[in-house]
């Protein structure tokens, strides 16, 4: 793949301690595309600092909006879409330079990182990271998008890091709003039409316990020492509280259902 041709798409919002160890190693691309949503720390100085990097800004309304908008900010057709905590690294920058497309996306795998400790495993999914943006939009997903690509699609072999350095009081307000958007996805969808991983959620009491020995022991995070035990913790702390959200969803559903009585 001509990197000339290929545009680098990024999403901020207050992410002063990461955006720029993630645009330091996106220096060979011309054209870095990042919308941000009115950041009120250092984003768009650091941002403005990189010479290749093309800085907007929209305001937020939901994640796959958002996405689409900076889709149309890109330069080129070829777009690789980060979050403003990915890092690329020298063994996927070499296997991009030797693609040669013969569809209209990859998928990337990633490696959970932990205060820059790489995890053995983790929970995140390969997902579409690179594609034609002519082929391709996003949609809503729960609290997050997903990447809507027609034709066929291949693979790729080497990881996007994930090296989130917010605080952690941080993550916590962020897991609020998500388990919101994820309660709205779990109850507005047919049990049939959900993945295992739901399926598992819908369970309430046991999914959080559950979640937290498959990353522990089963993905093999207690190797990694403290990282992996702040990481299944982590994961814990964010399934009791969906498990808490769909409970509280329940009991107001059956009080309502008391009063029509």
């Amino acid at each position: 793949m001509n990197l000339d041709e290929l545009s680098v798409v990024i999403l901020t919002f207050d992410e002063a301690p990461n955006i720029g160890r993630v645009l330091e190693k996106l220096t060979w691309c011309r054209d870095v595309v990042v919308l941000d949503s009115f950041s009120a720390d250092e984003t768009e100085v650091i941002c403005r600092s990189f010479r290749n990097v093309s800085f907007y800004q929209r305001k937020f309304d939901n994640h796959w909006n958002q996405w689409n908008a900076a889709l149309d900010f890109a330069g080129n057709a070829w777009v690789l879409s980060l979050d403003a905590d990915y890092i690329i690294d020298s063994r996927l920058l070499s296997e991009l330079r030797e693609l040669e497309p013969q569809v209209n996306g990859y998928s990337i795998p990633f490696r959970y990182c932990v205060n820059g400790y790489p995890l053995r495993a983790s929970l995140l999914p390969p997902r579409i990271a690179l594609f034609d943006r002519r082929k391709a939009r996003y949609v809503a997903d729960g609290h997050t998008q997903l990447l809507a690509c027609e034709g066929p699609l291949g693979a790729l072999r080497s990881p996007i890091y994930h090296d989130d350095r917010k605080p952690l009081k941080r993550w916590l307000a962020s897991q609020d709003n998500y388990m919101d958007l994820e309660v709205k996805k779990l109850l507005g969808s047919e049990y049939g039409d959900l993945g295992l991983g739901d399926k598992v959620r819908k369970l309430v009491i046991f999914a959080p316990f559950a979640v937290f020995f498959y990353c522990l022991v089963l993905q093999g995070c207690i190797l990694n020492g403290r990282a992996g035990w702040f990481y299944a913790l982590q994961r814990l702390v964010a399934e009791a509280w969906l498990s808490v959200k769909l409970l509280e969803a329940s009991l107001g559903a059956n009080e309502n259902a008391k009063r029509n009585l």
